[in-house]
């Protein structure tokens, strides 16, 4: 049984991140900042509630969002009720000082939901974080805690959009994208795969031969190759193929979030009934 919150019609996953490919398209991590946005204030507006799985960089996405929430709940459009939750898993809370996390804990207090994780993914109290910061982090621990986290997340939402992706300097078992694909794939969830803003998503995008691969896409970061077993029918999202091929191709993030809530719109009444 998922875990949904009755106000909300589903939890919808957003996957994003700067990648390489920006600046050959004549863009800039400003640009991916917007469109995040914008697929954001898109998704709320159509009663959807919005899921991270961050880091809290300053500057970052996460932040970004939390900064986000708090403007759309002063609007008095939220009607008190919390649109978005970040997950953060263990490696990333567990480097905080106690004091840093309660003042996030209270910062938020009213615009978004913090779900601190344990090692192993499963939700903890503020109190049950570490009580002093964990600066010895090894590469295990960053791989066990961000794949828990994913798979803690996939539980609890009911689709998944994608775009951007680093497909280098990632610290898990592969690039954060390509995993919470590969797991939104292996479990049939309904997946939209964002590819022109480049990067990991638009790899993923190329391998299930939604779109063509670039001169100098040759990229082969670890597990890029298992998705080629895949198709578009495994979307599982609603979208026609020249759909899906239209969402994995257009650099236009407007053209791309009607594309998504189109898919999103289409199959809401299957979501709804696994309530």
């Amino acid at each position: 049984m998922r875990n949904w919150r009755e106000s909300w019609t589903a939890t919808v996953a957003v996957s994003v991140s700067e990648n390489p490919d920006l600046q050959a398209l004549g863009l800039s991590d400003g640009h991916l900042h917007d469109a995040m946005e914008t697929l954001a204030s898109q998704l709320l507006a159509f009663g959807y509630r919005l899921a991270y799985g961050g880091d809290l960089r300053p500057g970052g996405f996460t932040e970004q969002l939390f900064e986000f929430a708090s403007r759309y709940d002063r609007t008095g459009q939220s009607n008190g009720q919390l649109g978005v939750v970040d997950y953060l898993a263990w490696p990333v809370h567990a480097r905080m000082p106690a004091e840093d996390r309660r003042t996030l804990a209270e910062e938020l207090v009213g615009v978004a939901e913090v779900v601190w994780l344990s090692r192993d993914g499963s939700p903890i109290s503020l109190q049950e974080c570490p009580d002093q910061p964990i600066d010895d982090l090894t590469t295990a621990d960053w791989v066990e805690g961000l794949t828990a986290m994913r798979k803690t997340m996939l539980n609890c939402t009911a689709a998944r959009l994608v775009l951007g992706g680093r497909v280098e300097g990632y610290s898990g078992a592969m690039p954060g994208i390509a995993e919470e694909t590969r797991l939104a794939l292996e479990a049939d969830q309904p997946l939209y795969l964002l590819g022109g803003f480049g990067g990991c998503a638009r790899d993923i995008a190329e391998s299930l031969e939604l779109a063509t691969p670039w001169q100098s896409s040759t990229r082969d970061w670890d597990g890029r190759k298992w998705f080629d077993q895949f198709g578009c029918a495994d979307l599982n999202n609603g979208l026609t193929l020249e759909e899906n091929r239209a969402l994995a191709n257009t650099p236009h993030i407007d053209e791309a979030v009607v594309l998504a809530l189109m898919g999103l719109e289409r199959i809401k009444p299957s979501m709804v009934e696994e309530r």
